[in-house]
């Protein structure tokens, strides 16, 4: 998927929302436990409820890789439904890989071969070679690492040189050498709102994967006003605030329920800005 064929999915369901597919074992209704695969069980109920207000979904491959051979069924079952289903979503593996050049090709060919992902996140930490494997995918793309909303984002990200330019920040600089705003994104936690502003001036037209709204405290508001760009520039990530809006037998409706609210807010907040 290219980037105007993501912002037309955009406009048509005026929603920037992605669904994180964070599918937690001890965490769904009980009784979906008793049938044969319950992660993906889970996972076609919750899609089908949330898919008319999501442009995206991400599954985050920890709790999949936790299960074993089952876990890579269930996401490998999950991902074709939603390419059968649902064709016109834009798939991101929340993988966060990141390691030598040799390995970075096999991890590529497994996200973007294997499984037809349209996005994987990746580190940057061991520098461009460990990245460009997955830039040699057309039509494919990088969601590099730039600002976490983890506490221990301050550990590193922040550490600042001589000239007061911070690490996440020569991250976005250096980076933009191995891709443009065509095949790379860039993960900006929305807890980290008050940095939008200058990451824009940075990265202007790419687009930004922003977890950390909802169950994180992040706020759509802040991440809206200081991200947006004109052609929309944001996936706005909720998985927790989603997927477990109720732990009975309607958690799919309350989860339809938690995206339809959290579309008509970023409709809002589209048309404040004559994006649709």
């Amino acid at each position: 998927m290219d980037k105007a064929e993501l912002f037309s999915q955009i406009r048509a369901k005026q929603s920037f929302l992605c669904v994180g597919l964070d599918t937690d074992i001890q965490k769904i209704p009980s009784f979906l436990k008793d049938t044969s695969d319950p992660l993906f069980y889970f996972n076609k109920q919750i899609i089908d409820a949330t898919a008319p207000f999501a442009v995206a979904y991400k599954p985050n491959l920890a709790f999949y890789e936790s299960r074993g051979t089952s876990g890579w069924n269930s996401l490998s079952k999950t991902v074709h439904y939603l390419r059968e289903n649902y064709p016109e979503i834009f798939l991101i593996a929340d993988a966060k890989r990141g390691d030598i050049g040799n390995t970075s090709s096999m991890y590529a060919r497994t996200f973007f071969e294997e499984m037809d992902f349209d996005a994987v996140t990746v580190a940057p930490y061991m520098g461009e070679d460990s990245v460009t494997p997955f830039l040699a995918y057309l039509g494919k793309w990088v969601i590099l690492l730039a600002l976490t909303s983890n506490k221990g984002a301050f550990d590193f990200q922040y550490l600042t040189d001589q000239e007061g330019n911070k690490l996440f920040e020569k991250v976005l600089h250096k980076s933009q050498q191995w891709a443009d705003d065509r095949q790379m994104m860039y993960v900006v936690g929305a807890t980290k709102a008050e940095e939008l502003g200058g990451i824009r001036k940075i990265i202007p037209n790419h687009f930004l994967l922003v977890p950390g709204v909802g169950a994180q405290g992040g706020s759509l508001q802040e991440v809206a006003r200081h991200g947006l760009n004109e052609e929309c520039g944001l996936l706005v990530n909720s998985s927790r605030a989603i997927l477990y809006a109720s732990t009975g037998s309607d958690f799919a409706e309350m989860a339809g329920k938690v995206a339809m609210e959290t579309q008509r807010e970023m409709s809002l907040l589209l048309k404040e800005r004559s994006l649709i």
